[in-house]
């Protein structure tokens, strides 16, 4: 886990409905124009050298995938050691490039409507269980507020098309 999109902030200030109600309004945000974008836009790299939005909202799908373990598991143990992933190999192998449009977004819809709905049972006093990695411990609040920057922070990358 390289790169940090939130803050770090006190676990206890942190309120798990209003966290999944943010994820929740992102997605549904992001639904009333992503579909529009046409498939010769989302196939093609944003930038040279770099992914399409297929690739990206893949990339989206195994950050969803790959928080949910972690969402999961840390309200059953107090601390996890689970590896991150290798996010240019995950997207390389699962070929999000040669994958529908409408069939990535609804795959990316249902998850996050998951782990919102995950997130928003969390017990609050497990959001300072760890998560430790090579870069240090992280706490499930911060992991599930950091998650929701890291949609936005992508969601903000892709192509805007109004037809």
């Amino acid at each position: 886990m390289s790169l940090i999109y939130a803050q770090p902030k006190d676990p206890s200030t942190l309120v798990p409905h209003d966290l999944a109600t943010e994820l929740r309004r992102e997605v549904e945000a992001a639904l009333c124009w992503l579909p529009r974008i046409p498939d010769p836009i989302v196939s093609r790299p944003m930038k040279a050298g770099g992914w399409s939005a297929k690739q990206t909202i893949g990339h989206l799908i195994d950050s969803a995938a790959n928080n949910h373990q972690r969402f999961v598991r840390l309200q059953i143990e107090p601390d996890l050691h689970l590896p991150g992933y290798a996010q240019e190999s995950w997207v390389s192998v699962q070929r999000y490039d040669l994958c529908g449009w409408h069939e990535l977004l609804e795959t990316w819809r249902v998850l996050n409507l998951h782990l919102a709905h995950v997130i928003e049972h969390i017990d609050p006093t497990h959001l300072p269980r760890l998560w430790h990695t090579a870069d240090g411990p992280h706490p499930l609040g911060f992991l599930v507020d950091d998650y929701i920057a890291h949609l936005r922070h992508h969601l903000q990358q892709l192509p805007t098309f109004d037809a």
